[in-house]
């Protein structure tokens, strides 16, 4: 009589013949995770190949190929660091047949992984179609808030309907795999075989991530800290993006938020480099106080002109692009164009030092370069750095910053209260608002509580200078109903320009009937343009802005000025306007008082860049530049042979954001306390 274990073996070997062969690498884990690698290689191919279709310019097909073949070898390293974990924890522990919980838990976490690696792809096409550009360093600031930045996505996307299809696409290829890899888990490997295969392949990874990555345009693998440099397969600036994997884009933006400036861009001599930005901050009426390693200088001016109060109004991307006074045929600011046409002043040739609100205030109120980076209105050395309130402050001014969200967002509370600002209103003040968003409350209340605030300052007998920063102009594009004709449920960009403006309107014409407006000097400038379009490194043309100044204090009657310039204008060109003397370390220039070479300087993720006469110079990551040459509200061309002029503006733009890091992080970016004495001699 045959055995029960023999008979058991028996049959165990007639089902095995009986049943149909399988492919051998559908019978072992290495086959799953072979599969696994691929997976991840055809998603973020398939996204590629959608960002080629929806958002590449017009390029030669060579070029789109050259950014598939960039593309894949940046995904094949990220693929492998999330292949590795798996292969090593199927080698050396395989789930059992038999054993439920463990199978369960793998296909959980499985699940768990596909539905996150789906998600992404689905926020990174929406990232995309926002900033045309991988994840970069705008992602990693938002990822610090989640506050504002979840609620805004909640109200802007069909996020039910995103996380719906990532679970069911995540359920379906587990269950694809699980029928495909029914049999790979009943023949566990031997032991000395599973730390075999788990050396090799690790040994094989050791060697080949790093081949790729340096392929494929990683470099810095033995310095400190990593940085990564995006793939050039094209002088496109969004075809490089789309060459990129989105992943590993997060992943350097997240190291290089704090780079260290001279070990990854260009400089020069020191003495040359404080030489250099000396003499470009040299103008007529200004002297320099201090050591030549230094930007202290006295602003001459007239201290019996009186003290005109000054309010900044930075408005939430309110770019050049909608204003029609600035070229939009089909104008969305009828308010701003009939306050340009009628009594302001408006400046023509301006553009943002950045796209975020905290480069707009490093811009319009610090009068800082754009460094790499943070902004310094959230790095760790800002406590105490220049800026207009701290010069106006020293001459006798209350000062005030008005914002409809939290103070906590990028750190502006903070850098606002430690940089010469006495208070800080934000959203908490608003005891009853009218209209809230994730964002904070509407543009109305905003400037309703300005208004109060303005009166109760012009009471007190103290010149004031203030600052409001707006927030409705930003996604969802909600704003309150029956205020203009369009509907706030479509939750369009251009009707919350329209709103924005009129909002505008509205404060305006109710600052005109307060005592203040007779002796207040308002400027109305965006912190940044609205969206980021253009080919060069540095998408200019949408960096451009505009800047309205009003009251009848200082602007008698309509007029334009066409002097190029940056968000660090704003500040000097005020100071300029009120006409009294002050002392100050600012990068800008008086637009107003200015016959030097004008120049902007501009940072887009972590290129960084100045601008003058037509020609344009963007400085980058391992030390790279990049020339271009033609109109900055049009087109510029890359210069595949810079002249002369171009390397030296090259040396400028180096020198000034070499001193800028300088100062910055020697915490020299102040003047002294107190103020330094004026010059005896005449400046």
């Amino acid at each position: 009589m045959m055995s029960q274990p023999a008979l058991s073996e028996s049959r165990h070997e007639e089902n095995a013949l009986a049943a149909p062969k399988r492919a051998p690498w559908r019978s072992s884990p290495h086959g799953f995770v072979a599969c696994w690698l691929v997976s991840l290689l055809t998603i973020w191919l398939t996204l590629r190949l959608v960002f080629l279709f929806q958002f590449s310019p017009p390029t030669p097909s060579g070029a789109q190929i050259r950014a598939l073949v960039a593309g894949f070898l940046r995904d094949v390293p990220v693929a492998i660091w999330f292949t590795l974990p798996l292969f090593c924890c199927l080698t050396l522990f395989p789930p059992r047949a038999s054993a439920g919980w463990t199978r369960s838990l793998f296909a959980i976490a499985c699940v768990v992984f596909w539905f996150g690696q789906v998600f992404l792809c689905f926020v990174e096409y929406f990232f995309f179609e926002e900033f045309k550009s991988r994840f970069n360093t705008v992602a990693v600031d938002y990822l610090e808030y989640p506050t504002e930045v979840f609620v805004n996505i909640w109200a802007s996307y069909h996020v039910g309907a995103v996380l719906a299809a990532s679970l069911v696409l995540a359920l379906v290829w587990v269950r694809t795999m699980e029928r495909i890899f029914a049999g790979a888990w009943s023949r566990p490997f031997a032991s000395t075989s599973r730390w075999r295969m788990s050396a090799i392949f690790t040994a094989l990874a050791a060697f080949f991530v790093p081949v790729v990555l340096i392929a494929g345009g990683l470099t810095g693998l033995i310095t400190s800290p990593i940085h990564l440099k995006e793939p050039r397969v094209s002088t496109q600036r969004t075809l490089n993006e789309i060459a990129d994997n989105g992943e590993l884009a997060l992943f350097g933006a997240a190291l290089t938020h704090h780079l260290e400036y001279s070990a990854f861009y260009k400089t020069l001599d020191r003495n040359e480099a404080y030489w250099r930005a000396r003499n470009l901050l040299a103008r007529p009426g200004s002297r320099f106080l201090d050591r030549p390693d230094s930007l202290q200088r006295w602003i001459a001016g007239d201290s019996a002109k009186p003290r005109l109060n000054v309010v900044i109004l930075l408005e939430e991307s309110f770019g050049s692009e909608f204003w029609g006074c600035l070229g939009r045929a089909n104008t969305l600011t009828p308010e701003m164009d009939e306050l340009a046409s009628r009594e302001g002043l408006l400046f023509t040739n301006l553009f943002a030092s950045g796209n975020r609100t905290v480069r707009g205030m490093e811009g319009v109120l610090a009068s800082f370069p754009p460094l790499p980076g943070d902004s310094i209105v959230k790095r760790d050395f800002s406590e105490n750095v220049e800026t207009i309130a701290r010069v106006l402050k020293r001459d006798g001014y209350s000062t005030l910053f008005l914002y409809g969200g939290r103070g906590a967002f990028d750190s502006m509370r903070s850098f606002a209260l430690r940089n010469g600002y006495d208070r800080f209103i934000e959203e908490k003040h608003f005891q009853h608002p009218t209209f809230t968003t994730g964002w904070g409350v509407c543009d109305e209340d905003l400037y309703s509580r300005s208004i109060e605030e303005f009166n109760e300052l012009s009471k007190a007998g103290k010149p004031f200078f203030a600052t409001i920063l707006s927030v409705s102009n930003h996604k969802p594009y909600t704003y309150p109903r029956g205020r203009i004709q369009d509907d706030p449920d479509a939750r369009r960009r251009e009707h919350a320009v329209k709103y924005a403006d009129f909002a505008l309107g509205e404060f305006f014409r109710a600052a005109k009937q307060q005592p203040f407006w007779t002796n207040t000097i308002f400027a109305v400038v965006a912190d940044h343009g609205a969206r980021v379009y253009g080919e060069q490194r540095i998408p200019i043309h949408s960096y451009e802005i505009p800047l309205l100044i009003v009251g009848p204090a200082v602007v008698n009657g309509p007029s334009r000025a066409g002097q190029l310039g940056c968000s660090l204008d704003v500040a000097p060109t005020l100071l300029g306007l009120i006409g009294r003397p002050y002392q100050t370390t600012f990068f800008g220039q008086d637009l107003l008082n200015s016959s030097g070479t004008a120049w902007a300087l501009l940072n887009h993720n972590r290129d960084i860049g100045m601008l003058s006469n037509h020609s344009l110079v963007v400085l980058g990551l391992i030390k790279a530049e990049e020339f271009y040459s033609g109109d900055p509200k049009g087109e510029m061309r890359p210069l595949p042979s810079p002249s002369a002029s171009d390397f030296e503006l090259e040396k400028n733009a180096i020198a000034l954001y070499q001193v800028a890091d300088d100062l910055y992080t020697h915490q020299r970016y102040r003047m002294g306390e107190p103020p330094l004495a004026a010059p005896t001699q005449k400046p």
